[in-house]
């Protein structure tokens, strides 16, 4: 698949997906408390998108290609040592737990993909201090974004950030090129080197979602062919935003209240 170039118009209705995604992770906010499951969250979540949104969840009967069975929910759950993927379901959330929803919708076509991590209570001084890490290092991906950077600029800015604080980068799994398709080119790896891979041109659009790790990087896929959980079963956190390439720089299309 070629990489896209969004024009004008295009870009438009990529904005408007992007924060019709965005505000479904705003909306959620309130009631991700101790007590509710996570197939109760998703339940409000598929509500909010057909309802009120009017869009369509670009999650429910995904199949990856028909290389997995159809995911059943509208968010991810992916809650404490789950890295990705999480189904939601009757596990409830306890205070100290972490959680990352993510969450993708189809507005006029185009995909506004996005997560972000949630406490539950009070987590402890490691759980935070990964959640925040996380966070720094998606936000040091994004700034390198310009017209002539590279890819490997992206991946190389994330993992300086995670490593530098004793943590390690999922490496299985990255962002991704979005438009019309949910998963496009280019693949955003979380750890490269500086001035390799793609060069980045205006008008590109893809995700940077860096999964970190509180211990070893590895993973493993639990059987029901989705669950991505870490092998130490250590904590993992993660961040998501969708990124334009403009012609001076970045502009982050799933912005929640303003911050990135």
């Amino acid at each position: 698949m070629a990489i896209t170039i969004k024009s004008a118009a295009e870009q438009d209705g990529m904005r408007a997906a992007c924060q019709a995604a965005a505000s479904v992770l705003q909306y959620l906010e309130p009631h991700v408390v101790a007590g509710i499951t996570t197939g109760e969250l998703d339940d409000l979540a598929r509500e909010y998108v057909q309802g009120p949104l009017g869009c369509t969840s670009a999650t429910i009967g995904y199949t990856a290609g028909s290389s997995r069975p159809p995911f059943p929910g509208a968010i991810c759950t992916s809650v404490n040592h789950v890295v990705c993927h999480g189904i939601p379901g009757p596990k409830k959330l306890k205070r100290g737990d972490i959680m990352n929803i993510d969450v993708t919708v189809i507005k006029d076509g185009w995909h506004g993909d996005t997560s972000k991590m949630y406490y539950i209570g009070e987590p402890s001084v490691m759980a935070r201090r990964l959640c925040e890490t996380a966070h720094q290092a998606m936000v040091a991906g994004i700034e390198v974004v310009r017209p002539g950077a590279t890819l490997g600029d992206i991946g190389h800015a994330v993992q300086q950030v995670a490593e530098s604080a004793g943590f390690s980068v999922v490496r299985e799994y990255c962002g991704h090129g979005i438009g019309r398709g949910f998963h496009e080119d280019p693949q955003v790896l979380h750890y490269g080197k500086p001035g390799t891979g793609q060069a980045l041109k205006a008008g590109m659009t893809f995700t940077i979602e860096p999964m970190v790790n509180a211990g070893a990087p590895g993973t493993r896929e639990l059987p029901d062919g989705w669950t991505v959980v870490t092998r130490d079963h250590k904590l993992s956190a993660q961040w998501e935003h969708t990124i334009l390439v403009t012609e001076s720089g970045y502009e982050v299309l799933t912005l929640r209240d303003g911050a990135v």
